[in-house]
């Protein structure tokens, strides 16, 4: 892979990217009846993001797969496996490629109203905290809006790793002031959900980090359309070709990229590699 720090990325015509990303369960006995949601497949399209090719592999136990499509369009892979005598890997590769004329997604009008992204959610519904966020916001619209919303989120939330859990609120996260992406995107959900604009949690990839990561799009109106723009309230920027987005939901729940149960003993260890990078650069 490139080393991404040395390109000038946002100047391209078009870049490659190349995924791979693996989750491992070991287990100290069998387990038995074994099933696993993966959302780890790139959409064929989002905006100027097209996946190229990609193949999900299970390897350590014998299993059946079934692929569908939720309702964000997101694909999910299902996978059920009899029986796992020791462990079982999942592994994911993908080519990625951004075609920079294609611009941000593209969304009817009637995105704009969707409950869907306007309602909280369990992990997003307000507190009297977070009310008292929105209501300092400046009187701004749309774009000027969200951008306050990310900055307003960024300095409320401290990044600190492993102070929060996939089922930690927004509200505890912002009562506590310190979290991870997840946390912060869940902030600034809450935050857009109250003053009414249209918003969605991204699962994806950050080149140059060593997890999946986590950010916003807000959903705004465009000639008689709508478009999705994405805010890293982590970092307090915009959205750009350091971004690679994999799924979009209500929150993390919607789109955690490994969930699953089985029948067996406790304690099953998972262990997660990625790794992400340019392949492919064609200057504009």
């Amino acid at each position: 892979m490139l080393d991404h720090t040395t390109l000038d990325l946002e100047s391209a015509d078009r870049i490659t990217y190349c995924l791979n990303q693996s989750f491992r369960y070991d287990y100290d006995t069998p387990v038995t009846s074994l099933r696993q949601r993966l959302v780890v497949v790139p959409p064929v399209r989002h905006g100027d993001l097209h996946r190229r090719s990609h193949r999900v592999d299970v390897t350590g136990a014998a299993s059946q797969r079934r692929v569908s499509r939720d309702v964000s369009g997101n694909t999910i892979v299902r996978v059920h496996a009899p029986r796992v005598e020791h462990s079982v890997e999942f592994r994911v590769t993908a080519t990625i490629e951004r075609v920079r004329r294609d611009g941000p997604p593209v969304l009817p009008a009637s995105t704009l109203v969707e409950p869907r992204l306007l309602r909280p959610t369990e992990l997003t519904a307000p507190d009297d905290r977070i009310r008292d966020l929105a209501a300092a916001l400046p009187q701004d619209k749309g774009l000027d809006l969200a951008k306050a919303i990310c900055a307003q989120t960024h300095a409320a939330i401290a990044y600190e790793p492993g102070v929060t859990t996939v089922d930690t609120t927004a509200a505890q996260a912002l009562e506590d002031g310190r979290g991870v992406c997840q946390d912060q995107a869940h902030v600034m959900l809450a935050l857009c959900h109250l003053v009414g604009l249209p918003a969605r949690y991204v699962s994806g990839h950050l080149l140059g980090q060593g997890g999946t990561h986590a950010w916003v799009e807000v959903i705004l109106p465009r000639a008689g359309a709508a478009v999705a723009i994405p805010f890293d309230p982590c970092h307090d920027r915009r959205g750009d070709s350091r971004y690679v987005t994999i799924a979009t939901g209500r929150d993390y729940a919607d789109v955690a990229p490994t969930s699953g149960s089985y029948v067996g003993a406790p304690g099953g260890r998972l262990t997660a590699s990625r790794e992400v990078g340019v392949v492919k650069i064609c200057p504009e």
